[in-house]
């Protein structure tokens, strides 16, 4: 398994569904759109909703031995390669102990996908997950990673591994380096060149004369508009 193949199955559908919203329980879907908090604050979080962040980053879901097995996984599922971190080095465990006390109907799935996971080295080799060694673990994975091949028998464990896959590259490309992988710009300043001239010749049009000196020139580019008093345009 590399990253490049598990994000072609993440966004080519194999995953079945989208990214966290997949996770939204019935009553979360059904939420109105105007469901929000009062009292907006600076960076558009209410003080109501920044006190559930504090109260929900002062509790721990994971025991160390479940986050030790998510050390691993998202690692499997997002390695470190020359383009970019691996998922813990962006730490999506942290990311994925939130989001089971934000969204807590993940919480029984997860930790029964991760006792699966003891329950089949048990079965295959007679030890932990967290004591086999790595050719054993990618053993173990690909009976669940790839929905396409996987037995029948692992359906649990293909929707788990799924919902797993879906949290790792949600955690991941929400930190910085996820961005700079994607090659996502964002919202960034351009320029308006006006329509190409081979476009206008194409075309037959041409700019009159009287227009030129008004527009606005290359050079202006970093000059900040100013106006008078009754909103005029004066430079």
């Amino acid at each position: 398994m590399n990253r490049r193949e598990n994000l072609k199955l993440l966004f080519t559908g194999s995953v079945g569904t989208g990214l966290l919203l997949a996770g939204c329980s019935p009553e979360e879907q059904a939420l109105p759109e105007n469901a929000l908090l009062a009292g907006g604050t600076k960076g558009y979080r209410t003080d109501e909703e920044r006190q559930r962040d504090q109260e929900l980053l002062s509790e721990t879901f994971f025991t160390e031995d479940e986050r030790k097995k998510l050390d691993v996984l998202v690692d499997i599922i997002m390695p470190k390669d020359s383009e970019s971190p691996s998922a813990t080095e962006v730490e999506v465990p942290a990311f994925m102990e939130f989001i089971m006390k934000d969204m807590p109907n993940y919480q029984t799935p997860m930790r029964g996908g991760l006792m699966w996971l003891d329950y089949e080295a048990d079965e295959k080799f007679g030890k932990p997950f967290l004591e086999l060694s790595k050719d054993q673990v990618i053993e173990i994975v690909e009976l669940v990673a790839w929905p396409d091949k996987a037995d029948p028998a692992y359906e649990g464990g293909v929707r788990w591994f799924n919902m797993l896959r879906n949290l790792t590259c949600s955690g991941y490309f929400s930190t910085e380096a996820g961005w700079k992988y994607l090659g996502y710009k964002g919202n960034q300043p351009n320029v308006w060149d006006g329509v190409p001239q081979e476009v206008m010749d194409k075309h037959g049009f041409t700019l009159p004369e009287k227009y030129v000196p008004i527009y606005l020139k290359p050079e202006d580019r970093g000059v900040v508009a100013q106006w008078d008093d009754e909103g005029n345009l004066i430079g």
